[in-house]
């Protein structure tokens, strides 16, 4: 590996106009809020709520877990580079982003089809249901999710700065993006990156076609039910999971399968928010608003606290009447 590899890269960002960059950063932090607050909510009401204990409810809590860690990956340190005016990363920071990306990524293609097969179980084998999802396969699954995550991580990551880097150490993305650190690299260094990458392409699409597979059986039993109250709640169940889904696999393949160009524009600016950005975002969205048991859920909680703050606050006003 060259010498100036060892002083890191340049993350170019979005402009180079400033004023420009502040804009998007404050965009960004706008955006980065939201998804804090939304997938902590998420992961608040089924840690807390007794009704929200079921599988489902379990896998969408990890879901959120891992949003919040996607989106941390990439988004603070963009906000932090526009503010101060500075596109510099260390080496092992980028590798330590590159891993994190990959990780979270593989592992968010996992959970999805985790959370599939349990609503394919649910819908289609509702009797064996309790016994197929119990507590020892739910965890199972999520361990399996995240051990996958950290192996692709691993893999992606290693074979990525394995290659001798040439020429200007200049990345052309807000974040250490693999498919622009390859195109610093020397000759046909990168064929063992390819390697990887087809590989790991090759699973996610696997996973898809599980997923497909899932999706065709549950809509086919489900416009069997003789009930249309029976359909409207398996619906309910089941459209927020597809809508995550389409989401996230749509972003992701466009995003990597068109063409990278050199300086980016205003399209690759609204493409990377896609890819990086707008899963984490609108994930908790998407399930909050077709999801009663989570809306009634959060009800609950926000009445509690009020109840819990107008109780401390009438005890404060006996307390003052007392001394006063």
């Amino acid at each position: 590996m060259d010498n100036f590899t060892m002083s890191g890269f340049l993350l170019m960002g979005f402009s180079d106009k400033p004023e420009q960059e502040i804009f998007y950063a404050c965009l960004f932090l706008v955006l980065y809020v939201l998804a804090l607050a939304g997938n902590m909510l998420i992961i608040t009401t089924t840690s807390l709520d007794d009704s929200l204990q079921s599988p489902m409810y379990f896998f969408l809590k990890h879901l959120s877990l891992l949003d919040l860690c996607y989106i941390s990956v990439t988004v603070p340190r963009f906000i932090y580079n526009s503010f101060m005016h500075s596109g510099n990363i260390s080496l092992w920071e980028c590798i330590v982003q590159c891993f994190a990306l990959i990780s979270c990524g593989t592992a968010e293609v996992s959970m999805l089809t985790v959370m599939s097969y349990d609503r394919y179980v649910a819908i289609c084998l509702p009797l064996h249901y309790d016994v197929i999802m119990n507590f020892r396969t739910c965890v199972q699954g999520v361990a399996g999710v995240w051990v996958s995550g950290a192996i692709s991580g691993v893999m992606h990551t290693a074979a990525t700065f394995s290659i001798r880097f040439c020429g200007p150490r200049i990345v052309h993305q807000f974040f250490c993006d693999i498919p622009q650190l390859l195109r610093l690299s020397c000759s046909n260094d990168y064929i063992g990156e390819v390697g990887v990458s087809v590989f790991l392409s090759s699973v996610a699409f696997l996973c898809s076609v599980f997923i497909g597979f899932s999706y065709v059986h549950i809509f086919s039993s489900v416009l069997r039910m003789p009930s249309a109250e029976g359909r409207a709640k398996a619906f309910s169940t089941c459209l927020p999971h597809l809508a995550v889904v389409i989401l996230f696999f749509s972003t992701v393949v466009f995003e990597f399968f068109r063409p990278h160009s050199k300086s980016p524009s205003s399209l690759d600016i609204l493409l990377t928010m896609l890819y990086t950005v707008f899963p984490p975002t609108f994930n908790p969205v998407i399930y909050s608003l077709r999801n009663k048991a989570i809306k009634l859920a959060l009800t609950k909680i926000f009445q509690r606290r009020k109840e819990s703050f107008t109780s401390i606050h009438s005890q404060s006003g006996d307390k003052f009447n007392m001394y006063a």
